[in-house]
Protein backbone atom coordinates (compact mmCIF):
# COMPACT_ATOMS: atom_id res chain seq x y z
CA UNK A 1 0.00 0.00 0.00
CA UNK A 2 3.10 2.68 0.80
CA UNK A 3 4.33 1.57 -2.27
CA UNK A 4 0.84 2.69 -4.37
CA UNK A 5 1.18 5.97 -2.29
CA UNK A 6 5.04 6.90 -2.73
CA UNK A 7 3.83 6.28 -6.54
CA UNK A 8 0.90 8.92 -6.87
CA UNK A 9 2.68 10.94 -4.86
CA UNK A 10 5.42 11.17 -7.55
CA UNK A 11 2.97 11.18 -10.12
CA UNK A 12 0.92 13.73 -8.83
CA UNK A 13 4.35 15.95 -8.17
CA UNK A 14 5.74 15.72 -10.99
CA UNK A 15 2.14 16.83 -12.67
CA UNK A 16 2.39 19.87 -10.54
CA UNK A 17 5.57 20.46 -11.54
CA UNK A 18 4.71 19.72 -15.19
CA UNK A 19 2.01 22.53 -15.00
CA UNK A 20 4.60 24.90 -13.23
CA UNK A 21 6.94 24.62 -15.87
CA UNK A 22 3.99 25.07 -18.61
CA UNK A 23 2.27 28.42 -16.80
CA UNK A 24 5.86 29.99 -15.89
CA UNK A 25 7.86 29.06 -18.66
CA UNK A 26 6.38 27.96 -22.10
CA UNK A 27 3.17 30.05 -21.63
CA UNK A 28 5.23 33.28 -21.76
CA UNK A 29 7.36 32.03 -24.67
CA UNK A 30 4.70 31.22 -26.68
CA UNK A 31 3.22 34.78 -26.10
CA UNK A 32 5.94 36.58 -26.93
CA UNK A 33 6.62 34.38 -30.11
CA UNK A 34 2.76 35.28 -30.98
CA UNK A 35 3.32 39.05 -30.33
CA UNK A 36 6.55 38.98 -32.62
CA UNK A 37 4.55 37.18 -35.24
CA UNK A 38 1.83 39.67 -35.18
CA UNK A 39 4.64 42.90 -35.58
CA UNK A 40 6.04 44.02 -38.95
CA UNK A 41 9.83 43.96 -38.13
CA UNK A 42 11.90 45.00 -40.37
CA UNK A 43 15.01 42.42 -41.18
CA UNK A 44 18.43 42.71 -40.63
CA UNK A 45 20.10 43.34 -43.57
CA UNK A 46 24.21 42.45 -44.35
CA UNK A 47 26.61 44.68 -41.74
CA UNK A 48 23.16 46.21 -39.39
CA UNK A 49 23.20 45.13 -35.68
CA UNK A 50 20.27 44.53 -33.44
CA UNK A 51 20.35 48.32 -32.87
CA UNK A 52 19.30 49.27 -36.38
CA UNK A 53 15.98 47.15 -35.84
CA UNK A 54 12.92 49.17 -36.70
CA UNK A 55 9.40 47.89 -35.32
CA UNK A 56 6.35 48.83 -37.88
CA UNK A 57 3.27 49.86 -36.74
CA UNK A 58 -0.49 50.55 -38.49
CA UNK A 59 -2.81 53.03 -37.03
CA UNK A 60 -1.03 54.72 -33.81
CA UNK A 61 -2.55 57.16 -31.42
CA UNK A 62 -0.93 58.79 -28.48
CA UNK A 63 -2.65 61.01 -25.90
CA UNK A 64 -0.86 63.78 -23.79
CA UNK A 65 -1.01 67.01 -22.05
CA UNK A 66 0.75 70.65 -23.12
CA UNK A 67 1.01 73.70 -21.53
CA UNK A 68 0.48 71.38 -18.59
CA UNK A 69 -3.28 71.04 -18.60
CA UNK A 70 -4.60 71.07 -22.08
CA UNK A 71 -4.98 67.71 -23.95
CA UNK A 72 -3.97 66.96 -27.24
CA UNK A 73 -3.65 63.54 -29.25
CA UNK A 74 -0.91 62.57 -32.17
CA UNK A 75 -2.67 59.96 -34.72
CA UNK A 76 -0.26 58.25 -37.52
CA UNK A 77 -1.31 56.12 -40.43
CA UNK A 78 2.15 54.36 -39.63
CA UNK A 79 4.90 54.85 -37.64
CA UNK A 80 8.09 53.39 -36.79
CA UNK A 81 10.46 53.20 -33.51
CA UNK A 82 14.07 52.19 -33.65
CA UNK A 83 15.60 49.86 -30.92
CA UNK A 84 18.43 52.57 -30.00
CA UNK A 85 15.51 55.51 -29.67
CA UNK A 86 12.51 53.65 -28.20
CA UNK A 87 10.88 57.04 -27.12
CA UNK A 88 11.11 58.63 -30.47
CA UNK A 89 8.05 57.53 -32.91
CA UNK A 90 8.67 58.12 -36.30
CA UNK A 91 5.34 58.76 -38.32
CA UNK A 92 3.52 59.45 -41.89
CA UNK A 93 0.27 60.99 -42.28
CA UNK A 94 0.09 62.59 -38.73
CA UNK A 95 -3.26 64.16 -37.45
CA UNK A 96 -2.78 66.64 -34.12
CA UNK A 97 -6.07 67.09 -32.07
CA UNK A 98 -5.48 69.78 -29.58
CA UNK A 99 -8.35 70.25 -27.37
CA UNK A 100 -8.51 74.13 -26.21
CA UNK A 101 -9.86 75.42 -22.59
CA UNK A 102 -12.94 76.97 -24.43
CA UNK A 103 -13.86 74.28 -26.47
CA UNK A 104 -12.55 74.83 -29.84
CA UNK A 105 -10.54 72.14 -31.07
CA UNK A 106 -7.32 72.76 -33.80
CA UNK A 107 -6.55 69.86 -36.20
CA UNK A 108 -2.99 69.92 -37.31
CA UNK A 109 -2.24 67.43 -39.99
CA UNK A 110 1.50 67.01 -41.71
CA UNK A 111 2.83 63.77 -44.59
CA UNK A 112 5.77 63.23 -41.50
CA UNK A 113 6.29 64.08 -37.89
CA UNK A 114 8.45 62.72 -34.69
CA UNK A 115 6.63 62.26 -31.36
CA UNK A 116 9.02 62.04 -28.05
CA UNK A 117 6.59 59.52 -26.34
CA UNK A 118 8.44 60.80 -22.67
CA UNK A 119 8.30 64.85 -23.50
CA UNK A 120 5.40 64.85 -25.60
CA UNK A 121 7.39 66.80 -27.83
CA UNK A 122 6.00 66.74 -31.43
CA UNK A 123 7.48 68.19 -34.68
CA UNK A 124 6.39 67.87 -37.85
CA UNK A 125 7.07 68.64 -41.51
CA UNK A 126 6.06 68.29 -45.26
CA UNK A 127 2.71 69.76 -46.08
CA UNK A 128 1.69 71.10 -42.63
CA UNK A 129 -2.06 72.41 -42.43
CA UNK A 130 -3.43 73.64 -38.92
CA UNK A 131 -7.44 74.57 -39.04
CA UNK A 132 -8.87 75.91 -36.20
CA UNK A 133 -11.98 77.34 -36.93
CA UNK A 134 -11.61 80.14 -39.96
CA UNK A 135 -7.93 80.50 -39.28
CA UNK A 136 -6.29 78.22 -41.17
CA UNK A 137 -2.38 78.11 -41.24
CA UNK A 138 -0.20 76.22 -43.90
CA UNK A 139 3.72 75.53 -43.31
CA UNK A 140 6.67 72.99 -43.66
CA UNK A 141 7.46 72.82 -39.92
CA UNK A 142 5.75 73.21 -37.18
CA UNK A 143 7.11 72.19 -33.53
CA UNK A 144 4.66 71.78 -30.44
CA UNK A 145 6.83 71.63 -27.68
CA UNK A 146 5.48 70.91 -23.84
CA UNK A 147 7.01 73.70 -22.25
CA UNK A 148 5.88 76.25 -24.30
CA UNK A 149 2.50 78.21 -24.76
CA UNK A 150 3.13 78.76 -28.20
CA UNK A 151 3.69 76.51 -31.18
CA UNK A 152 6.46 77.55 -33.50
CA UNK A 153 5.82 76.90 -37.10
CA UNK A 154 8.37 78.10 -39.49
CA UNK A 155 9.56 78.01 -43.57
CA UNK A 156 6.76 79.31 -45.94
CA UNK A 157 4.43 80.25 -43.13
CA UNK A 158 1.02 81.52 -45.00
CA UNK A 159 -2.12 82.30 -42.31
CA UNK A 160 -5.25 82.78 -43.39
CA UNK A 161 -8.44 84.04 -41.78
CA UNK A 162 -11.12 86.06 -42.32
CA UNK A 163 -9.36 89.40 -41.61
CA UNK A 164 -5.73 88.67 -42.25
CA UNK A 165 -3.62 87.00 -44.90
CA UNK A 166 -0.29 87.16 -43.50
CA UNK A 167 3.13 85.02 -45.59
CA UNK A 168 6.07 84.91 -43.46
CA UNK A 169 8.88 83.00 -42.16
CA UNK A 170 8.42 81.88 -38.51
CA UNK A 171 5.82 82.25 -36.44
CA UNK A 172 5.05 81.59 -32.79
CA UNK A 173 1.44 81.09 -32.63
CA UNK A 174 -0.58 80.35 -29.45
CA UNK A 175 -4.26 78.98 -30.27
CA UNK A 176 -5.70 79.90 -26.92
CA UNK A 177 -5.55 83.80 -27.31
CA UNK A 178 -4.82 83.49 -31.23
CA UNK A 179 -1.98 85.74 -30.54
CA UNK A 180 1.24 85.58 -32.80
CA UNK A 181 5.22 86.77 -33.07
CA UNK A 182 6.19 87.22 -36.91
CA UNK A 183 9.75 87.66 -37.82
CA UNK A 184 11.95 86.63 -41.04
CA UNK A 185 15.12 84.66 -40.96
CA UNK A 186 16.64 87.74 -42.78
CA UNK A 187 15.89 91.30 -42.51
CA UNK A 188 13.49 90.54 -45.11
CA UNK A 189 9.62 92.74 -45.21
CA UNK A 190 6.95 90.08 -43.15
CA UNK A 191 4.04 90.62 -45.78
CA UNK A 192 0.75 91.32 -44.28
CA UNK A 193 -2.68 91.97 -45.98
CA UNK A 194 -5.49 93.04 -43.79
CA UNK A 195 -8.77 92.81 -45.11
CA UNK A 196 -11.58 94.76 -43.85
Amino acid sequence: MKKKQKRIQIILLSIGFLLILITYFYYPYMQKTKFKKNLNVETLSPGQSDEDLNVLFENVEYKGLYDLDKTFSVNSEKANIKNEEPDIVYMTNVHVILYLDDGRIVNITSKKGIYNKVTYDCYLENSVEAVEAETKIYADNLDMLVTRSSIKIYNNVIINDPATLMHADNIDYDFETKHFKVSMFDDKNVKIKVFK
